[in-house]
């Protein structure tokens, strides 16, 4: 049987193999041969790799030249590692590295947050956290009822992909109101119907103190200094804050598979429970691949 050299094939041939794999793929072939080195730099590669709308999601930007006249390679690694302003600086968009799925920051301004124009309530800051994408973020000075809505369109989204969003969040050393309590998140198509509720905490003392409820526990009830989490009394997991890279906390709302093409995904977080609080700073709602 006769060898086939690889390298007799059209540069054209080589371009549609790497198009058919992924970013990822393309950097480790291209570190082990010097002819997907030279076409994995190509735009015919990196135009499959970049979404269909990425020039008017960069439109939307305030410089949108300073991206868009870059080859499209470099278009693709900057939208990776630095996301972008768009929509008046209200939301914040950048690509997953290794898939190229969109990616969005919704800021507090995008948000709808109960109170929030009522300077009693809320504080906007300009100046806060120096790791903010955003100009300004929500403080929380005093409220009773918490509730904060975000929305996005689907077809904003990466179709036939799964999506988790988080929100982006820290506390002040103010903070009071807040600790081990029941906060209800929720996601889901708005004015379907149809959505997944969940119970997360902001701030958890420590979850081995609240694992010693007593097994079955009058639900929603304060038990001594806590309020007693119904999550733990169904035997689930206490989803509690992360850490960011970023130096902010977030807490999972939900998941979402985007398999529609019309629709508004979503996301609400109420506070359950009538007691005053505060000392919350909210930086958005984070839609991001799961």
């Amino acid at each position: 049987m006769e060898s086939f050299n690889l390298y007799l094939l059209p540069e054209d041939c080589f371009a549609m193999i790497l198009s058919l794999t992924s970013p990822g793929d393309v950097c480790r072939l291209s570190s082990v041969s010097s002819m997907f080195q030279l076409t994995g730099n190509s735009s015919a590669v990196w135009r499959k790799f970049l979404p269909p709308d990425y020039e008017s999601i960069i439109a939307r930007s305030n410089n949108p030249s300073q991206l868009l006249d870059l080859p499209l390679k470099k278009i693709y690694s900057s939208l990776c590692m630095y996301p972008i302003l768009i929509d008046n600086g209200y939301k914040s968009f950048w690509l997953n590295r290794l898939t190229g799925k969109k990616c969005y920051m919704l800021s507090a301004r995008a948000l709808t947050i109960v109170w929030g124009s009522t300077p009693m309530y809320w504080k906007w800051t300009s100046i806060y956290h120096p790791r903010s994408r955003f100009s300004e973020v929500a403080r929380l000075r005093n409220v009773c009822w918490l509730e904060i809505k975000g929305k996005i369109d689907v077809k904003a989204l990466s179709p036939s992909t799964h999506y988790a969003a988080y929100f982006v969040f820290t506390l002040e050393r103010s903070a009071y109101g807040l600790k081990n309590q029941p906060v209800k998140v929720t996601m889901g198509l708005a004015g379907s119907g149809e959505s997944i509720t969940r119970v997360v905490y902001l701030d958890v003392e420590t979850p081995e103190r609240l694992g010693n409820f007593p097994q079955e526990p009058f639900l929603g009830q304060p038990f001594g200094d806590f309020m007693v989490p119904p999550i733990l009394a169904d035997g689930g997991d206490l989803e509690c804050r992360m850490d960011r890279s970023d130096g902010w906390w977030e807490v999972k709302i939900g998941e979402f598979k985007v398999d529609l093409e019309e629709g508004e995904l979503e996301m609400r977080l109420t506070q359950l429970g009538g007691h005053w609080k505060r000392g919350l700073a909210v930086q958005g709602i984070e839609i991001r691949p799961r």
